[in-house]
């Protein structure tokens, strides 16, 4: 019994022994500082609000971020958004108000989705952030 366990024993071994470290995390060096960093994915330091100028020129569809005012509500969920370089339209459901009230000088951040196909063009907003 003795002998057949030594050669399954060294069947297990082995070939844990021979494993190549080709993949996954090295973790032989320390990484660079993040205000070190050139180039490569940063998380939410790579994420930019851009204008409504900017917004007005991105395709159909595309993620919006944009940072303003809402500055009229003209009834339902259509809205009026205004930065520095212009204003859109913008549809905002109440659900995303999520009982929050906004009030014309509040600075707001939004997110959602352009909409080029309805002239003109809307942000489809499903985030709000005051």
């Amino acid at each position: 019994m003795k002998l057949s366990v030594a050669p399954l024993l060294c069947c297990l071994i082995i070939p844990a022994a021979y494993a190549d470290d080709n993949g996954g995390l090295k973790k032989d060096t320390a990484p660079p500082p993040p205000h070190a960093l050139d180039d490569g994915y940063r998380g939410t330091e790579d994420a930019r609000t851009m204008t409504v100028e900017q917004a007005k020129e991105m395709h159909d569809g595309a993620t919006i971020s944009l940072r303003g005012n809402l500055i009229d509500g003209s009834g339902g969920d259509k809205f009026k958004f205004r930065d520095k370089t212009g204003t859109i339209d913008t549809i905002i459901p109440q659900a995303v108000f999520d009982g929050r009230k906004v009030q014309p000088d509040n600075m707001i951040s939004i997110n959602g989705s352009l909409d080029k196909k309805s002239s003109p063009p809307v942000v489809r907003v499903d985030r709000i952030q005051k």
